[in-house]
């Protein structure tokens, strides 16, 4: 079955002042769409099995994938996986304090605090070469982590589950932003999905 554009739950300008609707339209219809139309051009090619697998699957065992649609699975899937994440992890109502008891206490025991969490995310995010994202994981251990990946790399295929992701690719933020990475970073703060958050640190922390 052909992967299809996953529906926004929120109108392009819902995020403004800090995410401007005219970079959420074009990263929406026009980046995210991208990715599924090369995925499933990619899925199409290859074997009926590939095409009956879930995404998540492919992705947690990208190296037993036919090599010449390992690459574009890697990149498309994950792109598609990514972003379907990200417009979850942002809402109009989103920002200020953690609020749920789950997530809070694992940050409060693996950064001591969260604006520290902050510090070494927003650390992260700035130091990303080239195009990429910082997340917020679940380790394999067990414990919340901060990584970055390069592209659409995605975090399940190293073994890790991502509760909270930043896309600092510049197609993300320049129109607004122009280079002022940090400068987005900052703003995104305020948009943080933070039930969502504590939605998937509840249903991932004891699935590692």
């Amino acid at each position: 079955m052909a992967y299809t554009l996953p529906k926004l739950l929120y109108d392009y300008g819902s995020l403004e002042p800090h995410i401007d609707a005219r970079t959420m339209e074009i990263h929406y219809t026009k980046h995210h769409q991208a990715y599924i139309d090369n995925l499933n051009k990619a899925l199409s090619t290859a074997s009926p099995q590939l095409q009956d697998k879930p995404l998540e699957e492919l992705l947690k065992s990208l190296d037993s994938l036919p090599e010449s649609v390992r690459t574009a699975i890697r990149n498309n899937g994950g792109g598609h996986l990514n972003h379907s994440m990200f417009w979850l992890m942002m809402s109009k109502n989103g920002g200020s304090l953690p609020n749920g008891a789950g997530v809070t206490a694992a940050i409060k025991q693996k950064f001591g605090s969260f604006p520290a969490l902050q510090e070494q995310f927003n650390a992260a995010a700035k130091t990303v070469f080239g195009s990429g994202w910082a997340w917020l994981v679940i380790g394999k251990d067990g414990n919340l982590a901060i990584m970055t990946t390069p592209n659409q790399d995605a975090p399940i295929s190293q073994g890790h589950a991502p509760i909270l992701g930043l896309d600092v690719w510049e197609h993300a933020y320049y129109l607004q932003y122009q280079n002022r990475r940090p400068d987005y970073i900052t703003a995104w703060w305020n948009v943080v999905n933070w039930e969502y958050v504590e939605d998937q640190y509840r249903l991932l922390a004891g699935k590692i």
